[in-house]
């Protein structure tokens, strides 16, 4: 999959990881944007390593492995930033 649509991917999977995840994250667009683009990179990249898919295009299997990359990354955001400022 292009890196085009990687940072396409992750525009609308870091939208919807927002959304799914509990809480307020804090962070803008910007931030979101980049999770979204991390997340779905980092997604795709496991699911092809530990499952031996290739979640390639705006399918099903791509949005999912990017969602799910993207709400590990704000979780991981969350923790980062809360024990920072303790």
């Amino acid at each position: 999959m292009g890196i085009l649509a990687w940072i396409i991917l992750g525009l609308i999977a870091g939208a919807i990881a927002k959304l799914i995840y509990p809480g307020r994250q804090g962070g803008g667009i910007f931030a979101t944007i980049g999770l979204g683009v991390l997340g779905a990179l980092i997604g795709g990249f496991l699911a092809r390593v530990f499952l031996g898919i290739d979640p390639t295009g705006l399918t099903v299997t791509g949005i999912i492995c990017a969602i799910i990359g993207a709400i590990v990354l704000i979780f991981l955001w969350g923790v980062l930033t809360r024990s920072s400022t303790r």
